[in-house]
């Protein structure tokens, strides 16, 4: 679990999945709310912090799985 949280507030892991969580983030929160905000609702701030997030994880764990997936592979040769 150490290992994991060192990767995951790496500069390099957090910088991507931050721009993946802003680019997929905007692109599902317009999906999601873009009904409402047209329609003079306004934006669910929850909800679009959840939008954001998700992505941002995801992406996270992703990288931070593959390298120590990686990092295992290259210990066994």
């Amino acid at each position: 679990m150490k290992q994991y949280l060192i990767y995951a507030i790496d500069s390099g892991v957090a910088r991507r999945s931050f721009i993946v969580a802003l680019i997929v983030g905007a692109v599902l929160n317009i999906i999601n709310q873009g009904d409402a905000i047209l329609a003079g609702d306004g934006v669910h701030w929850g909800k679009a912090a959840l939008t954001f997030a998700v992505p941002y994880c995801v992406a996270t764990y992703g990288a931070v799985s593959y390298r120590i997936r990686s990092e295992k592979q290259s210990k066994r040769q």
